[in-house]
């Protein structure tokens, strides 16, 4: 299952001195590492003071109490249920419709996520240089329709592994121009930067009910119905989305203009720049897309091990997918581990426990129930720690990244991390079908352990707080 996704604002007011701020000197802009090295300087990015957002009446003191977010928060919920029952039903319509080989549903997750490596750079660029909610409204018609086309081509006995690879990544596209998207919104209907980890721990609630309900959802459904029929739910979910999008009243503030001439060429370089040249972003991207990759890589194999090495039923699919409980378990609580503990420290504990859980299902044996437990005790474990992480990741995130580079910070980061997805996904049906799924389990689960190292040895495991906002325009 992605990570990353959709995924997910604490306190900013805890600034540590130790964190990335801003430091004028000179008349240039500096960005500060946590070691006070520089990261970035006018030369790069031409920086000075932006204007705030444009806002209808006072700042709520609650999100509870803030309408548009709200109405923005059950859309997307239920747009994110939606995805996550369509992430299975497709791989699943392959299998049971068309008996798609493994190379076959490898070649499937890869298109569903490729758009990541080719399309979140540009879009990036576009969503900084426009209203992100017009965006947001295209982006989840087009899903719609896709979505559609499924339905009617079974009915008509057109639909084949081709046209279904297509509509694949087609809805991959729209999604990676929505993912770019609603990270940079978010800050419109949150202006405050202290309700950050709240805003994203409901979120991060969101992301992890559906991934919850979703697979399991979906397992049901398929078996009851048949996944093309499936997909007719789903458009529904992206439909309500839409209608909430359409609702939420708070103006959106044009983008600022550029202190120069736009230059596609230049604002992509600028936004690689910003997240390379800040340690923390950095090494946010790097384990991001170690752990994508993980992620991908084992939901991949554990389909292929389950279905076909194990016979396992439907409905025991959908009992192991439930484990994502972990997720909510893991957003329900990261406010509070949040604001009691260091923040590396959370990142590092929640981080390690999504990397180590693969090796679980690699190591199952004996017993039919027992091996059942230890896939439901392993998944639990990874989604556990990627509940608390994501919010973690995110809340960093936006607090070291400026309104106006959002879209381009956002780009860079779903470009590696679903990137990682991407080629996880490739590479799972590649290694299965060569040596087995069961001995490729394994071969996941030590790489994913290894990844651990390299977290231990990164300056956001070293984190004490949230970094000041950084407040910046070109």
């Amino acid at each position: 299952m992605p990570h990353g996704r959709h995924g997910p604002l604490g306190d900013a007011g805890r600034a540590n001195a130790l964190l990335p701020r801003p430091v004028r000197r000179c008349g240039a802009f500096r960005m500060r590492s946590y070691d006070g090295d520089p990261v970035t300087n006018r030369d790069d990015l031409d920086l000075t003071e932006p204007p705030g957002p444009a806002t209808i009446g006072p700042e709520p003191t609650s999100l509870w109490r803030n309408g548009d977010f709200l109405r923005f928060w059950t859309g997307e919920s239920l747009s994110l249920l939606g995805t996550q029952v369509t992430n299975l039903a497709l791989p699943l319509t392959a299998i049971y419709a068309f008996g798609a080989s493994d190379e076959q549903i490898g070649l499937l997750r890869f298109l569903q996520l490729a758009p990541y490596l080719g399309l979140a750079l540009l879009f990036g660029v576009w969503v900084d240089r426009s209203r992100r909610k017009p965006i947001m409204l295209a982006a989840n018609l087009t899903r719609m329709v896709l979505l559609l086309l499924i339905p009617l081509l079974y009915w008509r006995d057109a639909l084949s592994m081709t046209p279904l690879l297509v509509i694949a990544c087609l809805i991959g596209c729209a999604s990676v121009l929505f993912d770019v998207s609603w990270m940079s919104y978010v800050p419109t209907l949150v202006k405050e930067p202290t309700m950050y980890v709240e805003a994203n721990a409901k979120m991060g609630i969101s992301t992890s009910t559906a991934e919850v309900a979703g697979p399991g959802l979906a397992v049901l459904l398929v078996a009851a119905l048949t996944a093309p029929i499936v997909l007719i739910s789903q458009v529904l979910t992206y439909l309500v989305s839409v209608v909430t999008l359409l609702l939420i009243r708070t103006r959106e503030s044009p983008p600022p203009p550029p202190g120069r001439a736009r230059h596609l060429g230049r604002e992509l370089r600028d936004g690689l720049t910003w997240v390379l040249r800040n340690p923390i972003l950095r090494w946010l991207t790097f384990v991001g897309f170690c752990c994508n990759f993980s992620m991908i890589t084992v939901w991949t194999m554990f389909l292929l091990y389950g279905t076909r090495d194990l016979q396992l039923a439907s409905t025991t699919l959908g009992a192991i997918t439930t484990a994502s409980l972990g997720g909510l378990a893991g957003a329900v609580i990261s406010r509070k581990v949040i604001e009691r503990f260091r923040i590396g420290h959370v990142y590092l504990v929640s981080q390690s426990a999504l990397l180590l859980g693969p090796a679980l299902i690699a190591a199952a044996a004996g017993p039919r129930p027992l091996m059942v437990g230890m896939f439901i005790l392993s998944f639990f474990t990874t989604h556990l720690g990627l509940g608390v992480a994501g919010v973690v990741v995110v809340s960093l995130q936006q607090t070291s990244t400026p309104q106006w580079m959002m879209g381009r910070m956002t780009a860079v980061f779903r470009t590696l991390l679903f990137g990682g997805g991407a080629l996880g996904g490739l590479f799972a049906g590649m290694l299965s079908g060569a040596i087995g799924a069961h001995n490729a389990l394994t071969v996941a689960a030590v790489g994913s352990a290894a990844v651990v190292v390299a977290l231990v040895l990164s300056p956001v495991s070293r984190l004490r707080a949230l970094p000041a906002p950084v407040r910046t325009t070109p």
